[in-house]
């Protein structure tokens, strides 16, 4: 049967019903007593994810985001008391994310600006502890995400320093109240290293320091990797069809290291445990970057949106990921910096994914076609497992354990 036309999915066909009370709006006390369902060959099971050591494959590789959620939301007030609120989404410049945290006196970012209208002045200030001020003024540059906002101080504090001493920690808007001390801790990984992301990878917020340790013991490797989660992580799809939306780019590093760790799993036929959405866009990302090496694209490093439904490629996983590990070992350096837009729909072949930890996501949402395309039709079936027996829904909810299934259509 010819597969579907990915753009021409609609995401009507993507959707249940979540009742308000099912959405978790704080964590269990033990992140790791929550409901895992487990799902493999057709078959679903009920566990905690204490119970993971037990399940998984003794010799899988446990690929995991290391980034950290940003207090990305600082507060302004006009002379007139009008509060203005800027988002930070990621750096312009300086543009990598460890270099503009780590900057003093001048960053540019490109933000989200709410009550834009309100602000009138030139510029608008915060006092600091030390008597000076942050002074904060657009920047007169067309861009696609937001407005360009440059941040100016004089004392010797970082850009880091300055938003964890003025910004707020942002927690999903469905949660439906303010950012408390308790999310400080609940909404980072117990793994979280690298900051720059406005949202958690929240599947990663299961684990614990025992749960890890277990793991090891059984001999599950454990593969760090970073994606910078983006705000668009919370918008659900308003177009009828996935042509018409748009998939935020996001920054993606990777080290050297942990890419051969990848590519010795590969060689050894070793499960690839994917700890959450973001984890899976990055490791399939890498795949594509290999492939526009191999074919020498200007941009090797920045996956288009709809690259895996528009090439024609024959290399395999192995060769591409090798590709990757030549062409870095050739510029000498030890981390990959790149950018991705991958959607991952229906019809989509997984090239590095064997099992996925993951949540329950929005109804019509990318994160939930990404797990249509992980197990099929069957996504229908887990969840209406999880709605039956009072799973918890969302970013502090009950998650998953999914085996990948084989899938040829486009349900």
């Amino acid at each position: 049967m010819e597969m579907m036309n990915p753009q021409e999915i609609r995401i009507e066909d993507y959707t249940y019903n979540l009742p308000p009370e099912r959405i978790a709006k704080y964590p269990l006390e033990d992140r790791d007593h929550a409901k895992m369902l487990y799902y493999a060959e057709g078959n679903i099971e009920s566990y905690d994810f204490t119970d993971m050591p037990s399940l998984l494959p003794s010799n899988s590789v446990l690929v995991m985001n290391t980034t950290k959620v940003i207090r990305a939301r600082l507060t302004f007030f006009r002379q007139t008391g009008a509060r203005i609120e800027v988002f930070c989404l990621e750096p312009y410049s300086p543009s990598l994310y460890e270099l503009s945290l780590s900057t003093k006196h001048e960053v540019i970012w490109h933000c989200l600006v709410g009550q834009s209208r309100k602000w009138k002045e030139e510029y608008l200030y915060q006092p600091l502890a030390d008597g000076t001020l942050l002074k904060v003024s657009r920047v007169d540059v067309h861009c696609t995400s937001g407005s360009l906002i440059r941040f100016e101080w004089s004392n010797e504090m970082t850009f880091g320093e300055l938003l964890e001493h003025l910004g707020e920690l942002p927690i999903p808007p469905y949660l439906n109240r303010d950012t408390e001390e308790s999310d400080l801790r609940d909404y980072q990984t117990v793994y979280a290293r690298e900051e720059g992301s406005v949202a958690a990878p929240t599947a990663g917020l299961h684990f614990t320091e025992d749960l890890l340790s277990r793991l090891k013991e059984k001999g599950v490797e454990q593969i760090p990797i970073t994606l910078h989660v983006g705000a668009g992580t919370f918008l659900p799809v308003k177009s009828a069809t996935m042509g018409g939306h748009e998939m935020h780019t996001e920054v993606i590093e990777v080290r050297l290291s942990s890419l051969q760790s990848i590519y010795n799993a590969l060689l050894e036929k070793r499960p690839i445990v994917s700890v959450g959405t973001t984890s899976t866009r990055t490791l399939e990302s890498l795949y594509y970057m290999g492939i526009q090496v191999i074919e020498s694209a200007n941009d090797p490093l920045s996956v288009p949106q709809w690259i895996p439904y528009e090439t024609t490629t024959t290399a395999s996983t192995e060769e591409a990921i090798k590709a990757l590990i030549d062409y870095l070992e050739d510029k000498g350096v030890d981390r990959l910096f790149g950018q991705t837009q991958l959607i991952i729909v229906p019809g989509y072949a997984y090239k590095l994914v064997d099992y996925l930890i993951t949540n329950f996501h929005q109804p019509n949402s990318t994160l939930l076609l990404l797990v249509a395309a992980f197990i099929g039709s069957d996504w229908h079936k887990i969840y209406d497992f999880a709605l039956r027996n009072n799973y918890r829904f969302l970013s502090y909810g009950d998650g998953s354990l999914l085996k990948k299934r084989q899938v040829s259509s486009n349900v």
